[in-house]
């Protein structure tokens, strides 16, 4: 995370939050600052807020709760989308919410973080994110693959647009991770790099915000 090559300023991942349970604002905190490589540039608890936060220079990963109690966190991703182009977008969720997952993914967000992580676990989710990575459980991998078919099934229906956006590869990609498959695991049965592996799911991520 950070830098320590000889002569070279330190690399710095800057986090910022719009979260409104303090509790978990509190827990998320506490991990970016006892990381050596984070640094926390901003906190918003409602919608206005993190649209104001938005008009401050961007962070690298901007985490978002899509239930902000005066308004849609999704309207904060959209905005962010457009505004901070280069930031890594990530929601913070909870365990079963996979459809609002899907439709932060369809507004621009490139990640997702389950509350209940452990602080470990928010760091090095946050850092995979940074560097590239996208994260997608079994449970998204398997509504995503449901849309593609419904969209071949019905030629004329609305998500018939997004078949031909996804290759053979990256059907194959999702239909291992709905099997509970990890990146290692996929790469060695694929025989591809984890790193192909990885920019093949965040690939997919995009093609989503293409689709929708």
């Amino acid at each position: 995370m950070q830098s320590t090559r000889t002569g070279q300023q330190p690399f710095f991942i800057h986090v910022a939050i719009v979260e409104h349970d303090a509790g978990f604002v509190d827990a998320l905190t506490q991990a970016v600052n006892g990381a050596p490589g984070m640094r926390l540039t901003g906190v918003a608890g409602t919608r206005a807020e993190g649209l104001a936060l938005l008009e401050d220079p961007p962070a690298d990963v901007l985490l978002v709760d899509l239930r902000l109690p005066d308004g849609p966190g999704i309207d904060v991703i959209h905005t962010a989308a457009r505004q901070w182009a280069l930031c890594n977008i990530m929601v913070s969720t909870n365990f079963g919410d996979e459809a609002h997952v899907m439709r932060s993914i369809e507004a621009g967000a490139t990640g997702y973080l389950l509350k209940d992580s452990s602080p470990t676990k928010m760091v090095e989710e946050i850092c995979s994110l940074a560097s590239g990575g996208s994260p997608i459980s079994p449970i998204v991998a398997r509504q995503i693959l449901a849309r593609v078919r419904q969209g071949g099934a019905e030629s004329g229906g609305r998500n018939a647009g997004f078949v031909p956006l996804l290759s053979a590869s990256e059907v194959e990609v999702l239909d291992q991770i709905t099997k509970g498959f990890q990146t290692q695991e996929i790469a060695e049965r694929m025989r591809l790099s984890p790193f192909t592996v990885k920019t093949v799911v965040r690939r997919i991520y995009g093609k989503l915000r293409v689709a929708s």
